[in-house]
């Protein structure tokens, strides 16, 4: 299939080597308004550029688009993309509230056409066996899952760009930019969450609107307790590892990125060597947690291929878009109940 991309920023750099890098794909065009800043990206990965997005969606040979814009841009270019006839991807969070998701996916749903999101991180390795093992009831019954992102972010990223830290454009702080792909991973390995409370602050940056602490207490539908803390004032020389942990009656998984701290079951099975001697921790630093461009683009691939084939597959996307309203409808409850005193919020 054919891909397009709007936006030229750092994130487009990751969906264009993304879509070089498949097979019985290509990266076909670039739309963004800056004209410099489409003809750069276009030259450097060899394809073309648009700075109308209309004609960029009229092109016949396009065939998936792909949105990197600021989070809260992703409506109005997906709308057009799907009405155009296209399918689309959205980086991370699909949109900044649910209201949003839901209006794209009624026009998907009317046009027919996928939208995904990118959920890179449920592409990992580690986080497919993890999951598997809960599916597998591994852990009994859950009694504790939660997940920490202690991240660091210099005033001048914040700095960097007038959207940054702001509610309509990047949707939250902490928790909603640097915290969803982790609040994703609990979600998708622990199930939904019934209840929250929370607590927000700004702690260690100036001229933003938006969070850089938040501590929830969760309450999920299988009668677990947990916690989510996002930050991104915990300074650390090499970046704290984002971490997953589940806890039950048979087994406990703590995850910190891509690999296990602990991968510990009462009842052992053959394959749980495998996974101990190539997906156990070693001396790896945070992934992105103190520098965004620290990600690689593996996960944004695997993400790319899954929607390609589910398209020509003619099933359901692992990645669509009623997946990536989870996340957002979690955090949006978390912002609720610490914008109104910590009450407690039912999903």
């Amino acid at each position: 299939m054919k891909f397009g991309i709007i936006g030229a920023g750092m994130i487009s750099q990751f969906h264009a080597r993304a879509i070089q890098a498949m097979e019985g794909s290509s990266l076909h065009s670039v739309y963004s308004h800056g004209a410099e800043k489409a003809h750069k990206l276009a030259a450097d990965f060899g394809c073309l550029a648009y700075t109308d997005l209309d004609e960029f969606l009229a092109d016949p040979e396009l065939d998936v688009v792909t949105i990197g814009t600021p989070s809260g841009a992703h409506l109005d270019p997906a709308i057009a993309a799907l009405k155009a006839g296209k399918h689309v991807i959205c980086e991370k969070p699909l949109e900044v509230t649910v209201a949003r998701i839901d209006e794209m996916i009624a026009v998907a749903e009317t046009t027919g056409k996928t939208l995904a999101a990118i959920l890179n991180r449920r592409f990992q390795p580690a986080i497919e066996a993890f999951h598997h093992a809960s599916q597998a009831g591994r852990f009994g019954k859950i009694t504790s899952a939660s997940a920490y992102i202690k991240w660091w972010r210099t005033q001048e990223y914040y700095d960097s760009g007038a959207w940054r830290g702001t509610w309509a454009l990047d949707g939250g702080g902490a928790l909603m930019n640097q915290g969803i792909h982790t609040v994703d991973q609990l979600l998708h390995v622990a199930g939904p969450v019934v209840a929250v409370t929370a607590s927000t602050a700004l702690l260690a940056h100036e001229r933003i609107e938006v969070e850089d602490s938040c501590v929830a207490l969760l309450e999920f539908a299988n009668g677990a307790r947990g916690v989510i803390e996002a930050s991104t004032c915990c300074w650390s020389s090499t970046g704290h590892p984002a971490e997953v942990q589940v806890c039950g009656t048979h087994g406990s998984v703590f995850l910190a990125d891509e690999s296990f701290r602990i991968w510990d079951f009462a009842h052992a099975l053959p394959e749980d060597e495998e996974i101990r001697s190539q997906l156990m921790q070693g001396a790896a630093k945070g992934l992105g947690a103190n520098d965004p461009k620290a990600i690689n683009f593996e996960g944004h691939r695997k993400n790319f291929q899954e929607v390609v084939d589910s398209i020509q597959q003619n099933r359901r996307c692992a990645v669509d878009a009623r997946e990536a309203r989870k996340a957002v409808a979690l955090i949006e409850a978390i912002y609720q109940s610490a914008q109104q005193g910590g009450i407690r919020i039912t999903l």
